[in-house]
């Protein structure tokens, strides 16, 4: 980008225009298209979980309490390892190739390799074809949370995750419903499983639609030097915004920070004194936040079949029932979202995660595991949305998505840890031995955040980034 002052004068007066924008029909509807793409990562990545007890019916896994080795904990484990390539060594791209193309393109790599994985018949060829698809989904991740922050007005950035995080969301029950429905039987003589996964592959028939309807950042554009371009979406976004307001004027753009000059950074920048201490924050909360998140949501139905001895049908309909609350908790959050600073949210629903972690390990009768269920839900999900808009929140456009990739990858990296541990807590110490686990790990989340976390509420992303 053009260093001189005429060149962060006009910068600055792109990215004031996009701050100003009101909460408008066309806003929500950019947020809504890129959520729409999010939701099919959702599915897919949720899948893990709920083609698990289809996967050992059908001989492909080997059962639990054979080795910590085999069996679910190593599907889950190629699904985040593909997790960790894909947003550790490929979660520049987005910085390099622009967030529009590498949404697309992700996007399509994982579909794919979705589709493949359905027509494996053994346990090898089912979790190579997951971690291949895990690096499509993981490189989408760290692209859709670099581009949402990117594209809203900073007045509604938490609104905006909140709302991403619900569309998302909504899949989860969807795939726990057809789980249950087809898991256990073999439609056509093709295992439940294999339709569950081929469902799943489906997003690319969507992937060309939202592509031509939502624009390039802006923000990449004008660390790329192409002011024409950004100057050009900005006054598309505006236009259609206006519309939306039935003519009237928009607010006029106040004084607006501008980033340094670079189009695309370096990643040894992250670890500069300047963002150091934020990053290594992150990297501690990423690492022991998958504990919590994913040591319920991927292995519930395993969790309820072990707390209660209940057969595979009826473990499948008890997850679905908690499953529904899944797009609960963004919804809920979308009341608070853009009123308490983002650290703080985050320290509240690890405490709660922690809280009622313990309390459902301790019940017996399935009204109360599903109550406890639903709670650990909705908290994870308000630590969900919180965490990627943070973590969005605190580097600078030019090296967005590499920093929030190479953080974000050590919950990837945690994941495929966790997926064992957890399946050696489970054989040893049972679900209370598991939600031991989660407890501390929520402990130490609660102190990175709460100690070190910065401020960002209704701040300017190049304000939160000097």
């Amino acid at each position: 980008m053009s260093t001189d002052v005429s060149g962060q004068a006009r910068a600055a007066a792109i990215l004031a225009r996009l701050d100003r924008l009101p909460s408008t029909r066309h806003v929500w509807w950019l947020i809504t298209l890129l959520s729409l793409g999010g939701m099919f990562e959702l599915y897919d990545l949720f899948m893990t979980a709920y083609v698990v007890p289809g996967l050992m019916k059908a001989g492909l896994l080997t059962n639990v309490a054979v080795s910590i080795f085999a069996g679910p904990a190593l599907f889950v484990a190629a699904t985040f390892t593909g997790l960790f390539i894909g947003t550790f060594v490929f979660g520049y791209a987005a910085d390099r190739y622009g967030r529009r193309t590498i949404f697309t393109y992700s996007m399509l790599w994982y579909s794919a390799a979705t589709l493949v994985m359905a027509f494996q018949t053994s346990g090898f060829g089912v979790s190579f074809w997951r971690l291949i698809a895990g690096i499509g989904i993981g490189v989408e991740l760290v692209t859709i949370d670099t581009y949402l922050s990117e594209l809203v007005p900073k007045s509604m950035r938490g609104r905006a995750f909140a709302f991403n995080q619900a569309v998302q969301f909504s899949v989860v029950p969807v795939v726990a419903f057809i789980a249950y429905m087809l898991v256990p039987i073999s439609p056509f003589g093709f295992d439940g499983w294999r339709w569950v996964v081929l469902i799943g592959s489906t997003g690319a028939l969507f992937v060309w639609f939202i592509r031509r309807a939502v624009p390039e950042s802006p923000r990449w554009l004008i660390n790329q030097g192409r002011l024409d371009e950004a100057e050009a979406v900005t006054a598309s976004i505006e236009a259609r915004v206006i519309a939306d307001l039935a003519g009237k004027s928009l607010p006029v753009p106040q004084s607006h920070a501008v980033e340094e000059a670079q189009p695309v950074g370096r990643l040894a920048e992250i670890f500069e004194p300047r963002y150091r201490g934020r990053t290594i924050m992150l990297m501690v909360f990423q690492f022991f936040q998958t504990f919590g998140y994913y040591g319920f949501a991927a292995w519930v139905p395993t969790l309820i079949t072990q707390q209660t001895g209940i057969n595979l049908h009826a473990s499948l309909l008890y997850s679905f029932i908690i499953a529904i609350a899944n797009p609960f908790g963004p919804l809920l959050g979308m009341s608070f979202a853009d009123r308490f600073e983002r650290k703080w949210q985050l320290v509240g629903a690890a405490c709660c995660i922690g809280i009622f972690g313990m309390l459902f390990s301790f019940q017996d009768t399935m009204l109360l595991l599903i109550l406890f269920g639903v709670l650990i839900t909705l908290s994870n999900n308000v630590l969900s949305y919180s965490f990627h808009n943070y973590q969005a929140e605190l580097f600078p456009a030019r090296v967005r998505a590499r920093a929030v990739g190479f953080t974000y990858s050590l919950s990837r990296l945690s994941a495929i840890f966790a997926s064992f541990i957890i399946g050696f807590f489970l054989q040893t110490a049972g679900t209370k031995g598991v939600f031991g686990l989660i407890a501390a790990a929520m402990l130490i989340v609660v102190i990175s955040i709460g100690r070190w976390g910065p401020r960002t509420l209704d701040l300017e992303l190049e304000e939160i980034s000097r």
